[in-house]
């Protein structure tokens, strides 16, 4: 299956989401105005397919502070920095919404890996850099497999997986398993890390 479908496959979806989600866009801003003032929006720079840097936005969930990426550690539901209503928003995915518009632009998928920072991306090694072979997604292998359960290098093997076995098929799939994880919350898979761990490991042509 083509990249042109899978394109093809997001414009639609996302279109379609923006357009039925509204109301629920419109409540989300409102639970931050309310909750904790203004800015409605997080916006963060990102890298997308092959490192090109894009701005991403997501509903703004944290309070406003100066602490760096790197020094906030794994930003779970306990973050002392999460607010009220960005636990909620937090919980059922719902901050993720405005990345639509960035399916709809081009700079994301509804499915990939999930867009790292640029300063990030600028250290990958040549094996990681095989992560930005794809836009990044809204969703993604290894969101729906642990995500915050797991550490780095087990999200990395996943979306490296993810990458050599691409289908719009294993796209759906994902999809599917995305609301298992808003309604059930994460959880690791085993079979999946496995997998994705022999993968890994397995010795690659090179040239």
């Amino acid at each position: 299956m083509s990249l042109a479908a899978k394109r093809a496959f997001d414009v639609i979806v996302a279109g379609s989401l923006l357009a039925l989600g509204a109301p629920v866009h419109v409540g989300a801003a409102l639970l931050v105005l309310v909750d904790d003032g203004r800015p409605i929006f997080y916006r963060q720079r990102r890298a997308g397919v092959g490192g090109r840097s894009f701005e991403l936005f997501k509903f703004r969930t944290m309070r406003a502070h100066t602490i760096p990426p790197s020094a906030q550690g794994q930003v779970d539901l306990d973050h002392p920095l999460v607010t009220r209503s960005g636990r909620f928003l937090r919980r059922f995915k719902i901050d993720e919404l405005p990345q639509l518009l960035s399916v709809l632009r081009g700079d994301m998928s509804l499915v990939g890996p999930r867009p790292a920072l640029v300063e990030q991306a600028a250290d990958y090694d040549c094996d990681q850099r095989r992560r930005l072979a794809m836009r990044p997604g809204l969703t993604g292998w290894a969101q729906v497999n642990g995500n915050v359960t797991l550490d780095w290098a087990e999200r990395m093997m996943l979306d490296v997986w993810y990458i050599d076995h691409w289908s719009l098929r294993l796209d759906l799939v994902i999809l599917v398993k995305t609301l298992g994880v808003i309604f059930g919350g994460e959880r690791p898979n085993p079979e999946a890390l496995e997998r994705a761990r022999e993968h890994a490991h397995r010795p690659r042509r090179r040239g």
